[in-house]
């Protein structure tokens, strides 16, 4: 059990750090998140796609067994809001509390905490698969329409761009010369730790109630997710590292830019954001029961 708690606990203490910041400091929290996601992530991005050169993480399959993972969470999140005759504004926050996990903030800092460096490479793909998913499906979840605004939507976020020069670094065997290499590495580096302050921040400004809805949206995001992710990973034969980082992601609280998206585009945001609250603080109990069944 010691591990288990090795892997975990840092993760806990940097977010608590965030929430003790934001009580005492009041920063500008949503000015912080947007520095982090437009200009640390990008450089974790690019580091960790081009260090996976030589087909280190096998995209295929892995990507099969999100998108089968989420496709059976989506349909149980419609199936959960139609018996429980839940009004449409409402139904629409449960589906995006079902398939959009908090893969950043909470994801890559567990990964490396937990699985090391060769647990952050793959994440790093997880958290690029469920931003597309987020950003590409999220508007048109909550607003309808086309796919068009998504799509640029999704072209003005820098992260993606990143993960195409990674990819193209990765596949001709580019490497940085150490003058570039070193900063793009130290600035990638710097946003797992700041990801979890602002998660905390983002927590200490969330009002925190244990409602029905909250309680079943939670559930569904921090035990279903797993469970389909682990049965995806064994229909399609992934073993290992793999199977353990699609589970272990697949059980992250709610994306804390599930609030934004509902806000935005027309979902129920007081639920979105209470959700976000109540399914965070939870995972710090879910979190080491799914490391301890990934072993």
């Amino acid at each position: 059990m010691a591990p288990l708690f090795a892997s975990t606990l840092p993760v806990f203490l940097i977010a608590a750090l965030g929430w003790v910041a934001a009580r005492s400091l009041r920063p500008d929290v949503p000015g912080y998140v947007r520095l982090v996601l437009y200009v640390f992530v990008p450089f974790l991005v690019y580091d960790q796609v081009a260090r996976a050169a030589g087909g280190t993480v096998a995209l295929g399959r892995f990507t099969l067994a999100y998108l089968l993972a989420y496709a059976g969470l989506y349909l149980s999140a419609r199936l959960l809001g139609r018996l429980a005759r839940l009004p449409l504004p409402v139904e629409k926050t449960l589906v995006a509390a079902a398939v959009f996990p908090n893969s950043g903030n909470m994801g890559l800092s567990v990964a490396l905490f937990a699985l090391g460096q060769a647990g952050l490479e793959r994440a790093v793909i997880y958290f690029l698969l469920s931003t597309v998913v987020l950003f590409g499906f999220g508007p048109v979840l909550f607003r309808g329409g086309g796919a068009g605004p998504s799509l640029r939507l999704l072209l003005r976020l820098p992260f993606v761009w990143a993960l195409l020069l990674g990819l193209l670094a990765a596949v001709a065997g580019y490497r940085l010369p150490p003058v570039l290499a070193r900063p793009v590495s130290m600035v990638g580096a710097a946003a797992i730790p700041m990801l979890l302050v602002g998660l905390g921040m983002q927590i200490a400004r969330t009002r925190f109630r244990l409602g029905g809805f909250e309680l079943l949206a939670s559930g569904v995001r921090l035990l279903g997710g797993p469970a389909l992710a682990a049965l995806a990973a064994w229909a399609l034969g992934l073993t290992g590292l793999d199977r353990a980082l699609l589970v272990l992601l697949s059980g992250m609280p709610v994306a804390v830019n599930t609030y934004m998206l509902a806000a935005e585009f027309g979902g129920d945001a007081d639920l979105a954001a209470r959700t976000v609250a109540v399914s965070t603080v939870l995972s710090f109990l879910s979190i080491p029961a799914v490391l301890l069944w990934v072993g």
